[in-house]
């Protein structure tokens, strides 16, 4: 039976709408006891979780000082052997530390699904600016609106105390990934028998929130901008998609645009949120699955239930490596799991359940929150019976040049159909993440994206 802790603060998990700020006491805890994200600095008493000693802040950290920003990052932890196996003969084994839904899968797949468990390594790192908003924001941040926003807060999570489910979800929506990034990245979806058709997309996103100097009042409300560029196959390629993502939901949802080539003109998109099937996804996944969860928490009620150590998707840097060709990592009914790495890590676990009144295709969703990073790294859905349908997973690596922890591949099975969505895939791309690319909010408005179109 799976044992919850309720870690850092007993007996103050908050419902959403409540005030939540740390004490100075708490806050204190901060670079202390806890990590400068919030997280136990102390290793498990089992010690197959070690002490956080700081993650992999450099190239140099990460072993390779002549690494190129850009370029695919060399692992770390290339000559780690995996400790144990995890398949269906030996799942009740480590049953404690499985999420339902890779239960579902070593059941699904008992002849090809399986986990190869390596060594614990906490990489996860961030500017010591993120650190230093955090711990502000620890003193300052709150929720509005019944949850549905924040206001105090700037630069990363805002809450890395969380006394509510809601809490946490922000913290994956405000986590720290870069101030800007551009990328080209693939996404398949994958058949049963194992052919997919990949589509392309060239993003760039523009995170005000987290740039050196911002302030709340400054943003106008805006989190980040995001251009989502569709560029292959030929019959999508032009597409354009452009959102403003807000950080007070209850006064302003966010805001999207659509570039049409064959018309030639750009549109208010209002519902490029929620359960609006991802683009170009054949219908895998939902608009609010993109980067594992995004946009308003506003029609689930979160539950905070408390701290678990799990086996998670972790370090996954060969899916990221330009050693892989597509084909090599999509496989039928799953990527090929040899290439995939799992880690034991303490999570914090949020069960998410559909508000009365409310309309979503998942009507419950129970999210694993990485301590360190704040990282969504697995995601069981539920449909409208109650069954489980599709596992996400967020296969994540530090990218040692910002740093930051972010997705390499998102992974999402869809157990009643047999079927898979890959996206990120950037093993065959020249450049993965451009951390330095020129952008400013003049780049993310609905005649900039009409010019881009047009030329």
């Amino acid at each position: 039976m799976m044992k919850f802790r309720h870690a850092l603060v007993p007996g103050l998990l908050a419902a959403a709408g409540v005030v939540a700020i740390a004490s100075a006491q708490q806050a204190a805890r901060l670079g202390a006891d806890l990590t400068p994200m919030g997280a136990e600095k102390a290793g498990n008493a089992a010690g197959t979780i070690p002490a956080w000693t700081g993650g992999i802040r450099s190239a140099a950290d990460a072993g390779a000082p002549g690494f190129k920003s850009g370029g695919h990052h060399p692992d770390p932890f290339a000559a780690d052997k995996p400790l144990y196996k995890v398949d269906a003969s030996n799942a009740a084994k480590y049953a404690a530390n499985l999420t339902a839904g890779h239960k579902a899968l070593l059941a699904a797949y008992k002849g090809s699904y399986f986990m190869n468990v390596y060594p614990t390594r906490r990489s996860a790192a961030f500017p010591q600016r993120i650190y230093d908003a955090v711990k502000a924001n620890a003193a300052s941040a709150k929720l509005t609106g019944a949850g549905n926003g924040v206001t105090g807060a700037i630069g990363g999570p805002p809450f890395p105390i969380p006394q509510s489910g809601v809490e946490v979800i922000w913290n994956h929506i405000l986590r720290y990934r870069a101030d800007i990034a551009e990328r080209v990245i693939g996404q398949a979806a994958v058949t049963r028998g194992g052919s997919y058709n990949m589509v392309k997309f060239h993003d760039e996103t523009y995170v005000g929130y987290a740039l050196p100097g911002a302030t709340e009042a400054a943003l106008d409300n805006v989190i980040l901008y995001f251009i989502q560029e569709t560029i292959a196959p030929a019959r999508l390629a032009g597409e354009i998609l452009l959102v403003h993502e807000t950080l007070d939901q209850t006064k302003e949802h966010r805001k999207a645009w659509l570039y049409n080539p064959g018309q030639r003109r750009v549109r208010r998109a209002p519902n490029v949120a929620f359960d609006n099937p991802g683009t170009g996804s054949d219908g895998l996944r939902t608009s609010d699955q993109f980067d594992i969860y995004n946009g308003s928490p506003e029609r689930y009620d979160w539950k905070l239930v408390g701290k678990q150590e799990i086996i998670v998707p972790y370090n996954a840097y060969p899916l990221h490596s330009n050693k892989l060709k597509n084909d090599d990592i999509l496989k039928p009914l799953h990527i090929n799991q040899q290439h995939a790495r799992y880690e034991l890590h303490r999570v914090w676990v949020v069960d998410a359940t559909l508000k009365p009144g409310q309309r979503h295709i998942y009507k419950r969703r129970t999210f694993y929150v990485d301590e360190d990073s704040w990282q969504i790294l697995v995601v069981d859905c539920y449909d409208n019976r109650d069954q489980l349908w599709r596992v996400q997973e967020g296969h994540s690596i530090n990218y040692f040049d910002v740093p930051t922890f972010w997705t390499t591949l998102e992974t999402t099975y869809d157990l009643q159909a047999g079927r898979y969505l890959a996206l990120g895939l950037d093993n065959e791309e020249p450049v993965t993440v451009n951390f330095n690319a020129k952008r400013t909010a003049a780049d993310f408005t609905p005649a900039a994206i009409a010019n881009r179109g047009t030329r």
